[in-house]
């Protein structure tokens, strides 16, 4: 129902009625339309953003996964006989188990020796800019070249960074700075009867946390993604979260 005001006119005169509407922001503003789902799409991408690594791997021939064992250890001393390291070490231990090979809590009833570490850095500050309009969202349109109307707040004209338009509802670019942390996990396998080495592997990334018990699963994931490998190959392998 829209609503009514009754303005009372002067002395002698008669009442008249004035009808006063409301205009929706999107009617108001078209652009939103087209604006709300650019930003709510990539809101949602960024939610879903996947875990991406570099995986470095080298490789000789391994055995043939049946009758062949293998035991899990701590490539440093510090982290043998803790519960995060065999948290981890049971991840390693799934992904060989899949493959076909046994394990064994013995390394001296091993056919294979793993050496498994893991690191996260100390983290280092990134600076980004974003084009940010005042309602939260990104200007899809206008970008970096917006300026400053000749006419006022609100007007077409030559700006400051080019031709442009200037609207405070877009807002002006956003300087944020976070942090980022480098991981990595490393990964040998050895064969304990003449102690050749038959795989070396490491996983690296570059994340917004620090946070081991996140990122060490995900690394475990994209050594194992496409094991062994071409040995001496470095891609790129997204894990999906």
């Amino acid at each position: 129902m829209k609503p009514v005001l009754h303005i009372p006119c002067m002395s002698g005169q008669r009442i008249r009625t004035a009808t006063m509407t409301t205009t929706s922001p999107l009617r108001a503003f078209p652009f939103l339309r087209l604006a709300l789902p650019v930003f709510l799409a990539a809101l949602l991408a960024a939610c879903a953003t996947p875990f991406k690594a570099d995986v470095s791997r080298f490789s000789a021939p391994l055995p043939a996964p049946p009758g062949q064992t293998f035991a899990v250890v701590a490539e440093n001393p510090k982290n043998a006989g803790g519960l995060e390291f065999g948290a981890y070490a049971n991840l390693v231990s799934k992904e060989l188990t899949e493959i076909g090979y046994t394990r064994v809590e013995d390394p001296a009833k091993a056919n294979m020796l793993v050496r498994f570490d893991y690191a996260v850095d100390g983290g280092r500050e990134r600076i980004r800019t974003d084009f940010v309009g005042g309602a939260g969202f990104v200007n899809p349109w206008f970008g970096p070249w917006g300026g400053l109307g000749p006419w006022g707040p609100v007007g077409f004209g030559r700006g400051a960074w080019g031709w442009g338009f200037a609207d405070p509802f877009f807002g002006a670019p956003e300087v944020r700075s976070y942090t980022i942390y480098s991981s990595a996990i490393a990964l040998k396998i050895d064969d304990t009867a003449s102690g050749k080495r038959l795989f070396e592997g490491n996983a690296q990334a570059i994340s917004r946390t620090n946070r081991l018990q996140e990122l060490v699963p995900n690394l475990v994931e994209a050594l194992f993604t496409g094991f062994p490998g071409n040995s001496g190959e470095v891609v790129r392998i997204t894990v999906k979260q």
